[in-house]
C-alpha cells in the first residue's frame, strides 16, 4: 500500500513489536540488516479498511492505523491509548550523495520523557559538560561516533515504548515541546521498529529479541580492573599485580595499553622484545597470581607494519585511512587472525580502542570514511556501525575456535553490539567534578539504550596528581560511583592511579570500596545472569522501576543498581550532606546504618569521605559474599543474605564455572530465595541447574543498627541445594 508518494509495509514481529517500512521502490532495498537478527518470525497480520480513509493492522497488544487522508500513522495499545503518532515522513533525494535523506516528525504526549540514544555527555568532546540532562526534552542530539560520544538510534519513552531505527548513517534527534524530529543523512528506506511493553524492561526485552541477547562475560570481568597509560614493560606490569597480592588488595584484570609493539610499528600485533622479552611467560605469571590480562588493540596500523601491508594487499584497508574495513567478511576474518596471536598466548580480554574509528588522522572520525566505498555501500550509509562490525570480528572469531568466554572493552558502540560481549567505556574524559557529574546521565542513557555493560576511566583519563588532596577527593568520589557501575575499572594518563598512590585517608576509602565490590559479586553476577536470560538492565534510570512516580522522570543523579540498591554519587567537593528523593510506595533502608525511611519524599542524607548515599528498597533479598577474597574466581562457598523487611521479596542467586559457555547448556546452579513478609519467613528453595554445590549461608534481617558493616548474622544454615530450607525470623 502507499501513503502519499511512499510505499509502506507493516510487519508484526511479535504482538508488541511492529516494523514500519517506507520506500519508493522495493528493488533498491536490501533486507540484510547489520543490527536486526535474520530470519525473525513474523505474525502475518494483514491490513483491513476500518473506514474509507483508515487502514488498520492489529495484534493482541497493538494496532496500527494509517490515515490515507493526511498521511498520519498512529500506533495504539489494546485499550485505545496512543503509543506513537507519526505526523509525517519523507525521503528527500540528495543528488550529491545519490541517495535519500530521511526526515520524520512525531507528536509526543504531554509530559512524556525520552531517554537512550547512546552516550552523550555533551561539552567539548572530552566528556566534560557543565550542563547535563537525563531526558532529552528541549535538546538536539547528533548520532555520530566520536571519542566520548556514542550514537545509538534507539530511544525509550517514559510511556513504555521504544523506537529502533535500522539506519547506520549520521543522525539528528531533536525534541522541542511535544514535537520529535528525526533526520538521517542517508537511507534508501525509512525503517523502524516500535516496541511496546508493560514495563521498560519489556521494551528492552523486545529490543534484544530483535538484536540479540547479551552473553555472560567471564566472572572475573565483574571484579576490579587496573589500568593506566601505560605499563611500559613486562617487569612493570607483573610487578603491579605482585604488589596487589602482597598488599592483599583484590584484583582481577591488569591492562596493557598501547606501544608494546615498539620497533615493529603501530599496532603490529607483536611485542618488542626489549621491554617484553617473554610475552607468553608474562601471561602465565599473571595467571599464576590469579589475575587476567587485557591488551590494547587498534583498528589502524602503521604503514610500515606487516599487518598493514597484508591488509592493503587484500583490499582490507579503507581508502585514505590506515583503518581496516570490518564491513567485509574476509577482512573481519583477517583481523581476527591477527588478534588470535594474543589469544594463542593466553591473553584473556581485548581492548578495542578507538573503535569509532580513529582513522590514522588523529581525532577525526567522520569525514575520512564518509565518501569511500566500503564494499557494501558508501561510507555515509554505514559509518556509525563501525564498532558493531569490529566487535563482531573478534567475538565471532573466538567463538568459532573456543568455548572460552569473550571479553571485549571498546570505546564506541552501536545497536546490537551487546551480542558481542562488548563493554563500552565513556572515552578519554577529563578528571574533574563537572565531568564526573555529566558522566552519570551519560551512562544511564547508554544503559537504557539496550547495551548493559558500561564503565568509565575512573578518575578521568586526563587526571590530576593522586598525591594532592584536591584530586584525591575527585578520584575517591568517582571510585565510589564506579563500584556501582556494571564494570569497575581505573584508567588514566599523566599519573599512575593504583590505590597505594593516594594519601592514606583516601587510600583507605578506595580499599573499602574495592572490598565492597567483591562483597557484592554474588548479587552482581546474578544480575549478569538476569541480563542474559531475561534481558535485564543492571544500571537503571529510576524511571525503569518507578514509572508511576513522575518525580523520578528527570532525576539524573540517582539510579538503581539492580532491583534493590539505589545509588546517588557525590559530585561536589567538601559537602557534608546531600538531598535525596526516595521513590514512593516503598520503604527504604539506609545501606550504612540500616535505618528504615518512608518513600515518596526528599531527605537530606549526611555524607562523609567514606560514604555516599545508598539505599536499599524494602523486600530486598541481597546476597553478598561472606568471606574475603583476592579475585572473583575464588569459591563462593560462604554467602551472607541480608533481608530488608517491609514487603515480600524474591531473588535468585546464580553461579557457574565463570569461564566457559557451559551455562548455555544448563551447567549452572540457581538458588531461589523467597521472603514472606507476612509470615516473617525466609525460604531457600531447591537449586535448579546441573552443577552441584554446597554453601554456608549467613542470614541477617536488617534494622537500624544493622547496616552493611554489621557482621554478626541472626542465623546460619548449611545448604546443598537438594532440599528447601525455611527459616523463621525471631
Amino acid at each position: 500500500m502507499r501513503i502519499r508518494n511512499l510505499n509502506v509495509e507493516i510487519e508484526f514481529i511479535a504482538d508488541n513489536i511492529v516494523r514500519v517500512l517506507y520506500y519508493y521502490g522495493r528493488e533498491v532495498i536490501v533486507d540484510n540488516s547489520l543490527v536486526v537478527l535474520p530470519n525473525l518470525e513474523k505474525l502475518g497480520i494483514k491490513g483491513e479498511s476500518t473506514s474509507p480513509s483508515i487502514i488498520s493492522f492489529a495484534s493482541k497488544s497493538l494496532s496500527v492505523d494509517i490515515k490515507t487522508s493526511n498521511g498520519e500513522l498512529i500506533i495504539k495499545d489494546n485499550k485505545g491509548g496512543i503509543v506513537v503518532k507519526e505526523k509525517r515522513r519523507d525521503l528527500k533525494f540528495n543528488e550529491e550523495l545519490s541517495t535519500y535523506n530521511v526526515d520524520q516528525e512525531f507528536e509526543l504526549s504531554e509530559g512524556e520523557r525520552l531517554y537512550g540514544l547512546g552516550q552523550h555527555a555533551g561539552g567539548n568532546g572530552l566528556g566534560q559538560s557543565s550542563a547535563y540532562k537525563l531526558d532529552y526534552n528541549g535538546l538536539s542530539v547528533t548520532l555520530s561516533q566520536r571519542n566520548t560520544d556514542i550514537g545509538i538510534p534507539f530511544i525509550i519513552s517514559s510511556k513504555g515504548y521504544g523506537i529502533l531505527w535500522d539506519n547506520y548513517s549520521l543522525g539528528s534527534i531533536s525534541l522541542k515541546g511535544n514535537e520529535l524530529r528525526v533526520w538521517f543523512e542517508a537511507g534508501k528506506k525509512i525503517d523502524y521498529y516500535v516496541i511496546f511493553g508493560d514495563s521498560i524492561d519489556d521494551v528492552i526485552k523486545g529490543y534484544r529479541k530483535l538484536t540479540g541477547d547479551a552473553p555472560l562475560l567471564p566472572k572475573w570481568a565483574y571484579g576490579y580492573w587496573q589500568s593506566k597509560e601505560r605499563y611500559k614493560s613486562q617487569d612493570e606490569l607483573v610487578s603491579v599485580v605482585k604488589e596487589f597480592r602482597e598488599r592483599k588488595i583484590p584484583l582481577d584484570v591488569i591492562v596493557l595499553d598501547w606501544r608494546y609493539w615498539g620497533k615493529y610499528g603501530w599496532n603490529a600485533f607483536k611485542f618488542d622484545e626489549i621491554d617484553f622479552p617473554r610475552p607468553k611467560g608474562m601471561v602465565e605469571e599473571i595467571h599464576k597470581m590469579g589475575a587476567k590480562l587485557a591488551i590494547s588493540i587498534w583498528p589502524t596500523f602503521g604503514k610500515e607494519t606487516e599487518v598493514f601491508k597484508d591488509m592493503e594487499s587484500k583490499g582490507c584497508i579503507i581508502p585514505g585511512t590506515t583503518a581496516f574495513n570490518p564491513f567485509k567478511e574476509e577482512c573481519r576474518e583477517l583481523f581476527w587472525s591477527y588478534v588470535k596471536r594474543f589469544y594463542d598466548i593466553g591473553i584473556d580480554a581485548y581492548w578495542l580502542d578507538a573503535s569509532e574509528p580513529e582513522t590514522g588522522l588523529g581525532l577525526v572520525f567522520f569525514s575520512p570514511i564518509h565518501d569511500v566505498d566500503l564494499g557494501i555501500g558508501k561510507g555515509y550509509e554505514y559509518l556509525n556501525a563501525y564498532p558493531l562490525m569490529e566487535t563482531k570480528a573478534v567475538y565471532e572469531g573466538q567463538r568459532r575456535i573456543s568455548d572460552k568466554r569473550v571479553a571485549i572493552l571498546t570505546r564506541s558502540a552501536f545497536a546490537g553490539q551487546q551480542r558481542h560481549s562488548a563493554i563500552s567505556w565513556s572515552g578519554d574524559v577529563l578528571g574533574d567534578w563537572a565531568t564526573l557529574r555529566s558522566q552519570i546521565p551519560a551512562g544511564l542513557n547508554f544503559s537504557i539504550s539496550g547495551i548493559p555493560y558500561w564503565t568509565t576511566d575512573t578518575g578521568g583519563f586526563f587526571s590530576g596528581n593522586p598525591e594532592t588532596k584536591a584530586y584525591a577527593e575527585i578520584f575517591v568520589r568517582w571510585f565510589q560511583w564506579s563500584t556501582f557501575c556494571p564494570i569497575l575499572r581505573v584508567h588514566g594518563t599523566n599519573f599512575p592511579k593504583e590505590p597505594w598512590r593516594f594519601p592514606k585517608e583516601y587510600q583507605d576509602v578506595i580499599l573499602k570500596y574495592i572490598r565492597l565490590r567483591y562483597e557484592l559479586l554474588p548479587y552482581i553476577y546474578s544480575l549478569a545472569w538476569m541480563t542474559y536470560s531475561n534481558s535485564y538492565t543492571i544500571m537503571r534510570p529510576l524511571v525503569m522501576d518507578f514509572r508511576n512516580d513522575k518525580n523520578v522522570y528527570d532525576l539524573d543523579e540517582q539510579y538503581m543498581f539492580g532491583p534493590y540498591i539505589m545509588v546517588s554519587p557525590v559530585t561536589l567537593p567538601s559537602i557534608k550532606e546531600k538531598e535525596i528523593y526516595l521513590p514512593s510506595d516503598e520503604y527504604w533502608y539506609d545501606f550504612w546504618t540500616g535505618e528504615k525511611l518512608e518513600g515518596g519524599r526528599t531527605t537530606n542524607v549526611k555524607v562523609s569521605l567514606g560514604t555516599i548515599p545508598l539505599f536499599v528498597r524494602s523486600g530486598a533479598v541481597l546476597p553478598l559474599l561472606g568471606k574475603d577474597g583476592s579475585n572473583a574466581m575464588e569459591d563462593w562457598d560462604v554467602l551472607h543474605l541480608r533481608i530488608y523487611p517491609g514487603k515480600d521479596g524474591y531473588f535468585e542467586i546464580y553461579d557457574d564455572d565463570g569461564v566457559t559457555y557451559d551455562y548455555e547448556r544448563g551447567k549452572y546452579f540457581i538458588i531461589p530465595i523467597r521472603w514472606d513478609d507476612n509470615k516473617q519467613e525466609l525460604t531457600i528453595g531447591k537449586k535448579r541447574g546441573d552443577l552441584e554445590m554446597r554453601k554456608r549461608i549467613m542470614i541477617t534481617w536488617v534494622e537500624k543498627g544493622k547496616g552493611i558493616g554489621y557482621s554478626k548474622p541472626d542465623v546460619e544454615v548449611e545448604y546443598d541445594g537438594k532440599e528447601s530450607t525455611t527459616v523463621k525470623r525471631h
